[in-house]
């Protein structure tokens, strides 16, 4: 478990995707003006270099945030969510991406608190010092995010996001997600959770969405992007997809609105397509 790095994979395809959302989530929970809380059981190390060490070798980014760089033509949801990234990069050239704790501290008012946890030693320090300056409003914990769930739920302020982003690489991992969902339901059913999952040919990644719509949550939305046929060894990733429990009302809008433009812009090949669906059985 401890030998994945975001960094190799920093401003992917898979990056865009789930980013995107998490912007559109941590929005909408800023537009009450009580606190919420963004948990990342998974944080790595809070921003990568994309031109040298890790991320540079595969360079992953080109076939992700690369195709959108200079595009002025996006819809609002991916424009709001490229404008961070640009921020980070002043002179425009696309030299850092933000990891999911930066995407997330830059849309958080003052009130709003991070927890951020990470079990790489490497990452934690670089993480620690991404958010040093930030003092109570970000926590950093060299630990087990999904272990540290059930301590930290419910929040005191009663609202909160959960990103829940395990590396896949050890079987356990998409059985460990389903319990912790499960037991971060039963303690504190109103939080907003976003997972994520690779699009892989193994049997675990195909059994998994199936396993998450069983999930005792009334209230959900899953969106998938696939940016190429499988890989006939099977090797490799040929998409991904986000699971949400307790999703905005306008999220799925945004994505019919999006979701053409990702297959389009970061589709690989003629087999790139994308799927949503949703559940509200409270409605």
């Amino acid at each position: 478990m401890l030998s994945y790095r975001h960094a190799f994979h920093a401003g992917n395809h898979a990056d865009v995707l789930k980013h995107l959302v998490l912007v559109q989530l941590t929005r909408y929970l800023g537009k009450k003006d009580t606190a919420f809380w963004y948990v990342d059981t998974h944080a790595g190390a809070g921003s990568y270099a994309l031109d040298s060490g890790h991320a540079a070798k595969l360079a992953e980014y080109r076939d992700g945030i690369g195709r959108l760089w200079g595009r002025k033509d996006l819809p609002s949801a991916l424009q709001d969510y490229l404008g961070l990234v640009r921020a980070i990069n002043p002179d425009g050239r696309l030299k850092i991406y933000p990891g999911s704790p930066s995407f997330a501290l830059a849309t958080m008012r003052v009130q709003d608190r991070s927890r951020l946890f990470e079990l790489h030693s490497r990452d934690v320090l670089r993480l620690r010092e991404n958010f040093s300056t930030f003092g109570k409003r970000v926590i950093v914990e060299e630990s087990d995010g999904l272990a540290a769930l059930k301590a930290l739920l419910p929040p005191p302020p009663r609202r909160a996001l959960v990103l829940i982003d395990p590396s896949y690489e050890e079987r356990r991992d998409y059985d460990r997600v389903v319990h912790s969902l499960r037991e971060c339901l039963s303690r504190f059913p109103e939080g907003t959770y976003l997972l994520w999952y690779p699009q892989l040919t193994r049997l675990e990644a195909h059994a998994l969405p199936p396993r998450l719509k069983r999930l005792p949550a009334s209230c959900w939305l899953q969106v998938t992007l696939r940016v190429r046929t499988p890989a006939s060894d099977g090797f490799g990733m040929h998409g991904s997809g986000l699971f949400v429990i307790n999703p905005p009302w306008t999220l799925q809008a945004t994505l019919q609105e999006v979701m053409p433009c990702l297959v389009e812009l970061l589709g690989q090949d003629a087999e790139a397509a994308y799927t949503l669906e949703s559940r509200d059985s409270a409605r």
